[in-house]
């Protein structure tokens, strides 16, 4: 038995590892960002580094979710880690934004098979009795590394060199790769069937078209040309097409069959709604603390760790109560603490104090904390083993899509509101018009650069930060949109919980 126990302990340690290597993947790299753009140069290209990774992943998640269903899990996740490797040393090799954003679409296939997978395989091989304490687990380190993530990337590229934020993924996807390939010895049988290959082409156009238009948007491109107008229009055409497949093919990458399930339903609703509410904080809460407050950027990072403890707390206290409480109930509780956060948050202003705003985020990340941890076993929870890999990939993939619809929609919403703030500010003052002629205030990320600052009088950076501050407390209010929708969502859930004698014995009569 313990020797038993010492080998799923490396199985799991080994799972561990790869999902804080991939989730936390995109926030390291953000941080650096200025860093690489200015010593690769490509300033106007700079957005294809996030673009391309987000898009390679967000494809795959249901594709390698649905081939682990059909091809066994450890194949593809040990091609998942091997793929993420080889972006990440060729990330590190890059001469220029474009080889760059090459290389990161790479990385970001490899991201797409490990992420849901570990989910999947630690589901699969942990007995129903130890479950929940460990998705607890699994949902700490995945909440978690949303927010270390920043703190690393800075501190690295502050104090090593960029190329760090990538070869840093080589000693830890090495034994994530060794735990995994030693110690996990596949059991369940899987059954060959007819790869959806339509489906698989429409849904990956479908997510190219979007993610390019939302990105490219408002930037390179107004929202009315002809190019983000096209790109709107191919993502309707291949998501109707993707649809149409999905209901005509014998075995789909997203099996609408699976949402008629209740639970497995407003899990997925859940997790799109929680998740554009909780990136509004975690992007628009460091912009405050740096454009409106003066802090550094390594100020804004550490006042979101408080937000990160608070996601471990609820994170593993969901995994250890699912056994005794409802899915819905944890998730209504919980949600409550994230629409409390948030609507807090609407009434921060320049006299916010640190101390007032770390409460705050502390009650959004016990708020979001359960959602990394129960939704996934949720969605789990009635569907056969054959079916959990394509549960688990689609309702992360869906937490990413509200995450990137939140982005975005957020920084539409923030950038109409600051105009608005400024003109209101600046309207009949002759001086400010000047300043404001000479610097772009409708960019937050001007007042977060303190050679930026310096150059403005005063009186007119007082009025900006003023204007700043308002806005980013409109986008609060915005986010409580989504935030409450997700308690609607919750409250509609079945009343199932998590039952280990129940399933063991479902298991032994199967057996």
């Amino acid at each position: 038995m313990t020797n038993r126990n010492n080998k799923m302990g490396m199985i799991i340690a080994g799972l561990l590892l790869s999902i804080l290597m991939a989730s936390m993947d995109n926030t390291i790299v953000a941080t650096a960002m200025g860093t690489i753009v200015g010593e690769l140069g490509g300033l106007d290209k700079f957005v294809w580094v996030t673009s391309a990774y987000m898009v390679a992943e967000m494809a795959g998640m249901p594709i390698f979710g649905k081939l682990s269903d059909m091809y066994g899990r450890k194949r593809f996740f040990i091609f998942g880690i091997l793929m993420f490797m080889l972006g990440s040393v060729l990330c590190g090799t890059a001469n220029s934004i474009v080889e760059l954003s090459i290389y990161r679409a790479v990385q970001g296939i490899g991201g797409g098979a490990l992420i849901p997978i570990a989910f999947t395989i630690m589901f699969d091989s942990v007995s129903p009795d130890k479950r929940g304490k460990l998705m607890g687990m699994f949902g700490a380190v995945f909440g978690l590394s949303s927010i270390f993530g920043p703190l690393l990337g800075a501190y690295i590229t502050d104090f090593i060199s960029w190329e760090w934020i990538f070869y840093i993924n080589l000693p830890i996807g090495l034994a994530s790769l060794f735990l995994v390939s030693k110690y996990y010895k596949e059991s369940l049988e899987h059954r060959k069937q007819r790869i959806d290959w339509l489906g698989a082409a429409t849904l990956v156009g479908a997510i190219v078209c979007l993610i390019f238009a939302l990105e490219l948007g408002g930037k390179t491109y107004a929202w009315d040309s002809v190019q983000i107008i096209g790109l709107f229009a191919g993502f309707a055409v291949l998501t109707v097409s993707f649809l149409v497949a999905e209901t005509r093919a014998e075995e789909p990458i997203i099996s609408f069959r699976m949402f008629k399930d209740r639970l497995y339903a407003t899990s997925n609703l859940i997790a799109i709604l929680s998740g554009a509410a909780f990136i509004a904080a975690s992007v628009y809460i460091p912009i405050f603390i740096q454009g409106v407050l003066g802090g550094t950027a390594t100020n804004s990072g550490y006042v979101l760790l408080p937000m990160m403890l608070g996601t471990v707390v609820t994170a593993t206290g969901g995994g250890f109560v699912m056994n005794r409480l409802s899915y819905r109930s944890i998730m209504a509780s919980t949600l409550l603490l994230l629409v409390a956060g948030i609507g807090l948050l609407t009434t921060i202003s320049p006299d916010t104090s640190r101390l007032v705003l770390t409460l705050y985020m502390i009650l959004v990340g016990l708020g979001i904390g359960a959602s990394f941890s129960i939704l996934t076993n949720a969605a789990m929870h009635s569907l056969a083993p054959n079916q959990r890999g394509s549960a688990t990939s689609t309702l992360n993939f869906l937490r990413s899509l509200g995450m990137m619809l939140g982005i975005t929609i957020f920084g539409i919403l923030q950038s109409h509101s600051m105009t608005r703030k400024l003109s209101d500010l600046f309207a009949g003052n002759e001086s400010m018009t000047a300043v404001a002629h000479n610097i772009d205030f409708k960019d937050p990320y001007v007042l977060m650069n303190p050679s930026a600052r310096a150059l403005i009088p005063e009186q007119a950076l007082d009025t900006v930060s003023s204007g700043l501050s308002s806005s980013i407390s409109n986008i609060f209010a915005w986010g409580l949109i989504p935030a409450v929708l997700a308690i609607a969502a919750a409250c509609l859930m079945s009343g199932e919980r998590h039952d280990p004698k129940a399933e063991m014995d479902a298991m032994a009569t199967a057996h």
